[in-house]
């Protein structure tokens, strides 16, 4: 799978991608909470292609994954003992990572998460974090097997979640 950054022409295809995701989660067990038309929404990938930091997965021509990955945070983060001391311009953030729905379970979202890991450190990155909802078992397990761990829990507000628990995870580089 081809991993890049995508192109501001690019944009109605990740929405789409986005869009499918939501559709194609709505009968699972565990769900990050999505909202069509709310998160993530055209404005938010919109202004992630613009500031470079919108990734997709590309897999025979087709866009399969997308996850943007930058240094915001959430004001809570700052309440949880990180095992990395870092300012926040060295811990890379990821969020809003997802899988085209024909396309999981083939161990696509572990390779966009790895090779957001492998960039951290030539950009002076000490550790990759992220959040993600309580409820959301599946996604919990699947970041301990790639090595990140657990590092506390926290209310946040989202416009789609509304304001949720939120179990934050850190991979130390």
């Amino acid at each position: 799978m081809l991993i890049r950054t995508a192109k501001k022409e690019e944009l109605e295809k990740v929405v789409l991608l986005y869009n499918s995701m939501i559709d194609g989660m709505q009968n699972e067990k565990y769900k990050p909470g999505w909202k069509k038309g709310i998160y993530p929404d055209e404005k938010f990938v919109k202004e992630a292609i613009e500031k470079q930091e919108l990734y997709v997965g590309i897999l025979d021509g087709e866009f399969v994954g997308a996850m943007v990955v930058n240094h915001e945070a959430a004001e809570a983060y700052e309440t949880v003992e990180w095992k990395a001391d870092a300012k926040p311009g060295e811990v890379t953030v990821i969020h809003a990572l997802g899988i085209s729905p024909r396309h999981q379970r083939q161990g696509l979202a572990g390779e966009m998460v790895r090779d957001a890991i492998s960039r951290a450190p030539e950009n002076g990155q000490k550790a990759v974090r992220l959040d993600v909802l309580a409820g959301n078992v599946a996604a919990q397990r699947f970041y301990l097997a790639l090595g990140f761990e657990y590092r506390g829990t926290v209310s946040l507000f989202y416009e789609d979640t509304g304001l949720t628990e939120f179990l934050l995870y850190e991979y130390v580089i």
